[in-house]
């Protein structure tokens, strides 16, 4: 049995509402959760234990970069990331989500 923390639980509970094609930002579930932290959302996703089904993939920055991707910010993990965005559909041009409507906002 894995053990997460309860704010962890909390973060992947909200991840796990973002739907296949979608993105959210880390400061999106960071708001969800009522917690005032997106770094503190980016270092609990880093530890997920249960991707795929905890899409942490489909999280992104809040300025529609593409963000981390276990634990790292560019090489082969980053580009694993952009492939799996794209095989759901979601495309990013010039560094930035390029088509804005597939941000989901998460809302309550």
């Amino acid at each position: 049995m894995i053990s997460v923390t309860p704010f962890q639980k909390r973060v992947y509970d909200a991840t796990r509402r973002v739907p296949k094609g979608m993105v959210t930002t880390y400061a999106m579930i960071a708001r969800r959760i009522g917690c005032g932290s997106a770094r503190a959302v980016g270092q609990a996703l880093r530890r997920n234990p249960f991707a795929p089904e905890v899409p942490c993939h489909r999280v992104i920055a809040s300025d529609m970069t593409i963000g981390g991707f276990s634990g790292r910010t560019g090489g082969a993990q980053i580009r694993r990331k952009l492939r799996m965005l794209a095989a759901e559909g979601v495309v990013f041009k010039g560094g930035k989500l390029a088509e804005p409507s597939r941000l989901h906002r998460l809302d309550k």
